[in-house]
């Protein structure tokens, strides 16, 4: 018996069984998606943006919408390039690093220790997210910005690596406009 469908990706030998449904989702909504668990198991994706003070990315990837925040936590860190000093070596990372309770787990806080950044993250349960909302907003602020985009607002690219393309250069235009308004 002979099918007109070729099934590439078979997750078992048996009779030629179709794609799993995460193949299935892959293949139609492209990489680094998943179900979004807020928005009833839709496909979508998420941002992991690391910024500085000011709310200029320093650092941004991109994951399918089920993954938790804390698993990027140390990619998002060790993706940030080192910086430039007037003396001395330069430096790789941030002193101190803020987060919102997402973060509290013993790995996130040993991670950053390891790196000798200092975790200023929120406890779940003891402390309250009004004292983190005075560091939380130059994020959100970020976020904004990227969400100004076109291109950034609804993901329309299959392939993540496109899709990563536009983010990073989201990144430079907002640094770029950073530098023109503030020393130009």
């Amino acid at each position: 018996m002979h099918s007109s469908t070729a099934w590439d990706d078979t997750t078992s030998s048996t009779f030629g069984a179709p794609p799993s449904t995460a193949r299935r989702l892959r293949q139609k909504r492209g990489a680094q998606t998943g179900p979004n668990p807020t928005d009833r198991g839709k496909p979508g994706s998420k941002r992991h943006i690391l910024t500085d003070a000011n709310g200029i990315p320093l650092a941004v990837r991109l994951t399918g919408a089920n993954v938790h925040d804390s698993r990027m936590l140390e990619e998002v860190v060790d993706a940030v390039p080192p910086i430039r000093q007037s003396w001395g070596r330069p430096r790789k990372r941030p002193g101190k690093l803020h987060a919102d309770k997402a973060y509290d787990h013993r790995r996130c806080r040993r991670a950053l220790t390891r790196r000798r950044i200092q975790p200023r993250i929120a406890r779940r349960g003891v402390e309250s997210s009004a004292r983190l909302g005075r560091h939380r907003w130059v994020v959100e602020r970020t976020l904004a910005w990227f969400g100004q985009f076109r291109r950034l607002a609804i993901r329309y690219e299959r392939r993540a690596d496109i899709h990563t393309a536009f983010l990073t250069l989201a990144s430079a235009i907002i640094a770029w406009r950073f530098v023109q308004r503030w020393f130009c």
